[in-house]
């Protein structure tokens, strides 16, 4: 809690407004911020105890404004574990967010598909997520002050958010998918029997990212929306490979859409 509060308190003294609403954005969707009316940017290496983020496509910055009308703060790059952060680095963001103030969490991230309805450059509301091979953020002593021991998980994604996300999707005439995220550790894409065994679990999607940053979050009482963009297909019968390069071009053609929903999304809270 101390290195929290020396990070909200700096973050405090930049930006004196209260955001209600945070954004985390995703592998190649970091040119949302564009949507964003500026009102403060932070680089990252300046808050106290605040990680660095290491992956191409993500710009390491903090950034306060207005959007919809609403004040929102976005991070335009996030942490991963497998560039070496512990879970508890990993979220330290969302729970910096909760002491400013932000309620309402928008997740997004780029996701592999092994479901056989999806393509590349659609985009999936996540419904619910299987996270037992990242390791669980909220192992070791609970703090109190930001949430209970054993938090419910029953609605990780709030099936309000879901179902306003799916009317703003038809009133603008495109298709958006629901589904199933499973976290990975990364940094390897994941081999084909991998694959087949996600999609044997019950997953649509599979990913590097969000689950950890979701469940402190639903820690914390916020509400939690997340959507994935489909960047590759990981189908044990296409005998395809697949870049970091590519990951991050069908991201940038999907955004328009993700665009769309999160601006709307946050106009309805």
């Amino acid at each position: 809690m101390r290195e929290l509060k020396e990070a909200v308190k700096f973050l405090q003294k930049q930006y004196s407004e209260t955001a209600t609403v945070g954004i985390v954005l995703g592998s190649g969707l970091g040119n949302f911020t564009e949507e964003i009316q500026i009102e403060k940017e932070v680089e990252y290496k300046d808050i106290p105890h605040f990680p660095v983020s290491t992956v191409e496509g993500h710009k390491s910055k903090l950034i306060f404004g207005k959007l919809s009308g609403k004040t929102v703060v976005a991070m335009a790059g996030r942490f991963h574990f497998y560039e070496g952060y512990d879970a508890a680095e990993i979220i330290f963001p969302i729970r910096v967010m909760k002491l400013l103030g932000v309620q309402t969490l928008l997740l997004s991230n780029a996701a592999g598909t092994v479901n056989p309805g999806h393509k590349v450059g659609d985009i999936m509301i996540i419904n619910d997520h299987i996270s037992f091979f990242t390791p669980n953020p909220l192992i070791g002593k609970n703090i109190m002050e930001l949430g209970t021991r054993f938090p419910d998980m029953s609605e990780p994604y709030k099936r309000q958010l879901i179902e306003k996300a799916k009317a703003i999707a038809i009133a603008h005439n495109f298709d958006v998918k629901e589904g199933v995220y499973v976290a990975v550790t990364g940094p390897t894409f994941e081999t084909r029997a991998e694959y087949n065994f996600i999609k044997v679990i019950g997953a649509d999607v599979v990913g590097m990212s969000t689950v950890q940053e979701c469940i402190a979050a639903n820690h914390a009482g916020m509400d939690v929306f997340a959507m994935s963009v489909i960047t590759d297909i990981g189908m044990i019968e296409h005998h395809n490979t697949i870049t970091h390069e590519e990951v991050l071009e069908a991201a940038k053609n999907a955004e328009p859409k993700l665009a769309i929903i999160f601006k709307e999304l946050v106009a309805a809270i």
